[in-house]
C-alpha cells in the first residue's frame, strides 16, 4: 500500500472514529438517562457515583490512547487482507455481512472466555468486573492492556475471516452499543422472551456477581446462542456485584489493581503471623 493510500486510510479512519465517538455518547446518554429514572437496582450513592466518575475517566483517556494507536492497526490491517481469509472471496452483501458478524461475535465470545480462564488475561479483565455499582458506564470501565491485547486478537481474526475495513468498524459499532444495553441498570419489558435470542441486562448482571462460580458465565456480546451453545448460560440474580477484596475509587488506582493478583495478597496475607488457636 503506497503512503498517499495509508494516509488516506488513516483519515477515514479518523472520521469514521469521529461518528463512532459521537454515536456512543449519545446512546450511553440516553441509558444513563433511563436508569436514573427507573433504575433495576438501587445502589449507595457513594459507590453509584464513584463508579461513574472511575468509568467515564477510564474511557476518555482510554479512547485517547486508543485514537493514536488504531490509526495503524485494525482498520489498515481489514483493508490490506480484505481479500484473503474465508470469506475474502465471497460477493459484499448480505450473506458475507451475515456471516462476518457471527463469526465476530463467536471470536469476540471466546476472548471473553479467555479472558476468564488465563491468569495473565484476567489480571487485566478483573478490572472490568472491580465496579461496585452495575450501570451503563461499566461498559466503559477496562483496562488499557486489555483493550490493547483484544485489539492484537481482532487483527488475528481480520485475516483469517478477510472482511471489508468498513464491515469490520460497523460491526464494532453493533457490539459496543450492545455492551452499553446490557450493563444498564434497566429492567427490559419481556427480557425472558428477548434474552433467549440476545444478550440482556438480566443476563449479564449474572456475569458481573461476586461469585467466580457466577461470574463464569453469560459470556456473549450481542447473540446469546453461544452461551447456550457451549454450557455457559445461567439465569439467576446475583445478590452482590463487583469482585471482593478489590476497590477502585479513581482510575490510578483502577489502573494499578491489574498488578495486584489475588496469588500476590495471599503471599502478602501469610506473612502475618497467626495468633494461637
Amino acid at each position: 500500500m503506497s503512503g498517499a493510500a495509508i494516509n488516506k486510510s488513516s483519515q477515514d479512519e479518523l472520521l469514521f472514529n469521529e461518528v463512532f465517538f459521537a454515536l456512543a455518547i449519545v446512546a450511553f446518554v440516553l441509558l444513563l438517562m433511563m436508569e436514573k429514572l427507573k433504575p433495576y437496582r438501587t445502589f449507595p450513592k457513594k459507590v453509584y457515583k464513584e463508579s461513574i466518575v472511575t468509568n467515564t475517566t477510564a474511557f476518555l483517556i482510554n479512547n485517547v490512547i486508543l485514537t493514536i494507536i488504531r490509526a495503524s492497526s485494525l482498520f489498515l490491517v481489514a483493508q490490506q487482507f480484505a481479500s484473503f481469509g474465508l470469506l475474502g472471496k465471497l460477493d459484499n452483501g448480505p450473506v458475507k455481512w451475515i456471516l462476518a458478524f457471527a463469526f465476530f461475535d463467536l471470536a469476540i465470545y471466546i476472548w471473553h472466555v479467555a479472558s476468564h480462564k488465563y491468569e495473565f488475561l484476567w489480571r487485566f479483565h478483573k478490572i472490568h468486573h472491580s465496579d461496585k455499582s452495575f450501570n451503563v458506564s461499566t461498559g466503559f470501565r477496562f483496562h488499557i492492556f486489555d483493550l490493547l491485547l483484544e485489539i492484537v486478537y481482532k487483527c488475528i481474526f481480520v485475516v483469517v475471516i478477510g472482511v471489508d475495513a468498513y464491515l469490520v468498524l460497523s460491526i464494532e459499532i453493533i457490539e459496543l452499543f450492545f455492551i452499553f444495553f446490557h450493563h444498564a441498570n434497566l429492567r427490559v419489558p419481556h427480557e425472558d422472551v428477548i434474552s433467549q435470542y440476545i444478550i440482556t441486562p438480566s443476563l449479564h448482571r449474572t456475569h458481573h456477581s461476586t461469585l467466580r462460580l457466577e461470574h463464569d458465565s453469560n459470556y456473549g456480546i450481542v447473540l446469546a446462542v453461544w452461551d447456550r451453545l457451549f454450557g455457559t448460560r445461567k439465569e439467576l440474580v446475583p445478590k452482590h456485584i463487583g469482585l471482593n477484596l478489590i476497590e477502585a475509587e479513581n482510575f490510578v488506582q483502577l489502573f494499578s489493581l491489574a498488578f495486584i493478583t489475588e496469588r500476590k495478597i495471599k503471599n502478602i496475607l501469610s506473612w502475618i503471623p497467626k495468633g494461637k488457636k
